[in-house]
């Protein structure tokens, strides 16, 4: 019989610290995608909020784990959702790599990487976009003032390990040379 190991989706690759900036691997216990069928989305906010504490977010928005993911959908990352009536709820739990990066430069290096405004007039903490990191696409979250949080595909977690580390090592190099 195979004896199985678990490994996260960073594994090996995680932490990084470059400069003034770190990137280390998040887990959640659960990642779950909800989406309220036609009509229903009122009463599976309201559910929402009862099972985890957070509505159902506004377009490009995010709170206590409950992330936008596009028109009517949602990621939660808690737990474990339970059922709710009136929308479709599936565990996508072993299909993200997520990843926090933080540190005194962090929007620095991720302007190398996404095409969206990262300026804090536009992405403010408690933003979240679908956007793409260099070739990938991802979720970008703003959790703090110097951090964010990218989940990516598992698949491409080396990748997007090794893109957001040269970036890093890219914006150290200006930074001691200024």
């Amino acid at each position: 019989m195979a004896n199985l190991t678990a490994k996260t989706a960073f594994d090996g690759t995680l932490p990084i610290e470059i400069g003034a900036v770190s990137l280390t691997e998040m887990t959640h216990d659960s990642i779950t995608w909800i989406a309220p069928h036609k009509g229903q989305m009122a009463k599976v906010s309201r559910a929402l909020d009862k099972q985890v504490g957070a509505d159902f977010p506004s377009p490009n928005t995010h709170q206590n784990g409950v992330v936008w993911f596009g028109p009517e959908q949602a990621l939660v990352l808690s737990k474990g959702l339970k059922r709710i009536a009136g929308a479709a709820v599936v565990d996508q739990s072993s299909a993200w790599a997520v990843c926090a990066l933080q540190g005194a430069g962090a929007a620095d290096v991720l302007a190398r990487l996404v095409p969206i405004d990262l300026r804090d007039s536009t992405f403010a903490v408690g933003a979240a976009a679908r956007t793409l990191l260099g070739h990938m696409n991802c979720v970008l979250m703003r959790t703090g003032l110097e951090r964010y949080e990218v989940m990516a595909f598992r698949s491409m977690a080396a990748t997007c390990a090794h893109e957001i580390e040269s970036a890093m090592t890219m914006v150290a190099a200006r930074a001691e040379t200024h």
